[in-house]
């Protein structure tokens, strides 16, 4: 696989630092008291990503995904061209993963688990972001897959009702890397056993992976994640690097600044 040509993995391209934001959670305060940080410490050669975990949790699910679009326009318009795009990058996080997966409960074997599953994963409050909830979820699976279809179709109406979310919620990717191929970022796990491009849905189940890696994986100096379920703050080790300190669950939204090294030059937490 030529991780690069992908269409599961970004590049970050022409960067010399990185702004890697924790898992945000719906957590829109903190997301835009943080956005004013970054823009005060923002140079031109630096790239700005999202770990994942974007949605979910947090109440505030339509606020965060209006104002994540808006920081990209802004981003867009202060460098004065569209190669900016190719510096701000959004990941797919395991409440993402859930919610691409709620949207086609209707082909699932079981669909009444699923559901009942994911309601207590954070999924409900996305629901109601979009005009649904978990029991008319559970009525409709009760009534079959033709009832589901129906159901979940009337969220992807919603969902389409808000300017750019459709697109967004389509587009996230699973991976980054650094255009000069040094550091990988994920949302919350790995398998080192793995090569890249079969890590599955790894990225977003396999915590205790990624504690395992004590050594260089697949030639990267560094693995960055975006989510823990310790939620540790900033935890910088040999090969791999965690920021997430719970925002969300009452804890704080934080972004790292990276070099292509994977040296942690500066930080910020709201």
């Amino acid at each position: 696989m030529d991780r690069y040509e992908s269409d599961h993995f970004a590049t970050l391209d022409n960067v010399k630092r990185i702004w890697a934001v924790s898992a945000i959670h719906s957590d829109v305060d903190a997301l835009i008291t943080l956005h004013e940080e970054i823009l005060k410490r923002l140079t031109f050669e630096d790239g700005v990503i999202y770990l994942g975990n974007i949605i979910g949790k947090g109440l505030k699910v339509r606020e965060t995904i209006d104002e994540l679009l808006s920081f990209r326009r802004h981003l867009i318009a202060l460098n004065g061209t569209c190669q900016t795009t190719n510096k701000v990058i959004f990941l797919r996080g395991a409440q993402e993963e859930m919610w691409h997966k709620l949207l086609q409960v209707q082909l699932a074997i079981n669909p009444v688990e699923i559901i009942e599953w994911l309601s207590h994963q954070g999924v409900n409050t996305t629901l109601l972001a979009y005009d649904g909830t978990i029991d008319e979820g559970l009525y409709n699976a009760r009534g079959g897959a033709r009832d589901l279809a129906r159901w979940t179709n009337k969220l992807r109406d919603s969902i389409s009702m808000h300017p750019g979310h459709r697109e967004f919620l389509s587009s996230l990717k699973r991976a980054a890397v650094t255009n000069q191929g040094s550091l990988l970022f994920v949302n919350c796990g790995l398998d080192p056993q793995r090569p890249l491009d079969a890590q599955r849905d790894s990225f977003w189940w396999d915590t205790n992976g990624f504690e395992k890696i004590n050594s260089s994986f697949c030639g990267f100096k560094k693995v960055i994640r975006g989510y823990s379920p310790h939620h540790p703050g900033i935890e910088d080790k040999d090969y791999k690097v965690t920021i997430d300190s719970g925002a969300g669950s009452g804890g704080s939204l934080i972004a790292a600044c990276i070099d292509n090294n994977g040296q942690l030059i500066d930080w910020i937490s709201s």
